[in-house]
């Protein structure tokens, strides 16, 4: 029988057995007769015990061996007393190594917590009783009221009980005292640890864990079943040669070397080591005339096309040429909706629907009807990622077809023509001084940011579907 209580500490699930078994290779080493701890016997009370050691003596030890502070040493020394490696002889309810003169002994290997023996709730009755007899009837408060409620519990068997307690009170009289006083203090410290006094922390007591940390695991069968569909799909994913794929490393290498400032130096001079600003002046956001590195890189990608705000807009123009620009302006409509504000979703939605979706829309976009089915469905419900699908469809449709045009376009061209070329220049100390004493404090960042909404309120202009009946009416007036 298994008795229940409000803390059991029959110590079902045992604690991890990596970290005992270090603590174990500490005990053994400061047990060696050469390089240990130096025991010597010790008067306690009218008693001598034998091979007793000091905390400070502990403490000496640990730091000397692993080169550690005052307090990891405490923290080392309190957790082998926690563990019951090493017992007190003086209070025997303070499970804490004492910098100091306290007394300890190391507890015998039978008592070691690796052993995995299951403190049983009989083996605990039969340890109350023997103290019951010895103290004759004048136990501790917690082991008063553990008894009662173990003697409640076993009563079918208290006879037994009291007849082992008896037999083993008899034999360990018949030691001598040192050995007497030396096996209560094994015995009390063992118990100490494994049924500890209410509202006190033991090391043993594992109860807040969710799954015993020794025991194999059970795995149940939704987690196989899951296995089994991701091995699956891993068969079934396309494997590139470890060639293939280092090749691809090497051009990506070469393709970005030049434009790599860890690789390549900045031109006409890094300005944060000459304290010269015009690296900062050529590469603005809205600059009128970009370098031959920055129209170079457009080239890359469509991707780095699109990153760059001045590649960008040159793309806007290549496409307000060819008469089809819908798909940018849907491209960044879906962009400013997935990063704009969560208030103005549902309106932003509306308007987008309206102005690409919708039957007859102003700038309606040429995508699959399955797509377009998805996208309108969602914009019942906005969302964020609404048009991630339509998206990806119109940013492979450019990707595929209107960025090679484009790089294929006079409009490039002309940009890689007109496009500055500054040389690298070497600044001498002494111009480096005076670079510094001459530094502009730089644009402002309100005044950037007034620059960028003004330029997203003309683009917004410049989206904007023309009324052709408007136009033609104008043009008759004239």
């Amino acid at each position: 029988m298994r008795i229940r209580t409000l803390r059991d500490h029959g110590q079902h699930y045992r604690p991890r057995m990596e970290c005992l078994k270090k603590l174990e290779t500490i005990v053994v080493e400061m047990q060696d007769p050469k390089s240990g701890v130096k025991g010597s016997e010790q008067k306690l009370n009218v008693t001598t015990i034998p091979h007793v050691i000091a905390g400070q003596d502990i403490l000496a030890w640990i730091v000397n061996k692993f080169k550690c502070t005052q307090e990891e040493a405490q923290a080392i020394g309190t957790m082998l007393v926690a563990y019951g490696y090493i017992y007190p002889l003086q209070n025997h309810k303070k499970l804490v190594l004492g910098p100091d003169s306290s007394l300890y002994r190391f507890q015998t290997p039978y008592f070691w917590p690796a052993q995995k023996w299951r403190t049983e709730d009989s083996d605990y009755a039969i340890y109350l009783a023997k103290r019951n007899i010895r103290k004759k009837g004048i136990l501790e408060p917690y082991e008063q009221e553990h008894y009662d409620h173990l003697h409640k519990w076993m009563n079918h068997k208290w006879d037994f009980i009291v007849m082992q307690a008896t037999e083993q009170y008899k034999a360990v009289k018949e030691r001598k005292k040192p050995d007497r006083v030396v096996f209560d203090c094994q015995e009390r410290a063992y118990w100490i640890i494994n049924r500890p006094p209410p509202r006190t922390h033991s090391a043993m007591d594992v109860l807040d864990r969710l799954f015993d940390p020794n025991s194999e695991e059970k795995i149940p069968y939704d987690q196989y079943r899951r296995q089994n569909i991701f091995y699956q799909q891993a068969i079934m994913r396309s494997k590139v040669k470890s060639s293939v794929s280092l090749g691809a490393l090497v051009k990506f290498v070469t393709t970005y070397k030049n434009h790599d400032p860890f690789l390549a130096p900045c031109s006409p001079a890094n300005p944060w080591l000459t304290e010269e600003d015009s690296y900062w002046q050529l590469n603005m956001r809205s600059v009128e005339v970009p370098t031959k590195m920055r129209v170079e890189r457009w080239s890359f990608s469509f991707f780095e096309l699109l990153s760059d705000p001045r590649g960008r807009a040159d793309f806007k123009v290549f496409l307000k040429k060819e008469f089809s620009g819908e798909n940018l302006a849907f491209w960044e409509a879906a962009e400013e909706m997935k990063w704009g504000s969560s208030f103005a979703m549902a309106e932003a939605s509306q308007v987008i629907f309206k102005t690409f979706l919708a039957p007859g829309a102003p700038r309606w976009i040429n995508i699959d009807g399955r797509t377009m089915g998805l996208t309108v469905k969602g914009l019942d419900h906005p969302h964020r990622y609404v048009l991630d699908a339509a998206q990806t469809h119109v940013f492979l449709l450019m990707k595929k077809d209107t960025f090679f045009r484009y790089l294929k376009s006079p409009v490039y061209k002309e940009m890689q023509k007109k496009a500055l070329d500054p040389q690298l220049h070497n600044f001498s100390d002494a111009q480096i001084e005076q670079n510094k004493r001459n530094q502009n404090p730089g644009i402002s960042p309100m005044i950037l940011w007034q620059q960028e909404l003004e330029e997203k309120a003309q683009a917004a202009i410049a989206a904007k579907p023309v009324d052709v009946k408007a136009m033609m009416s104008k043009i008759d007036r004239k």
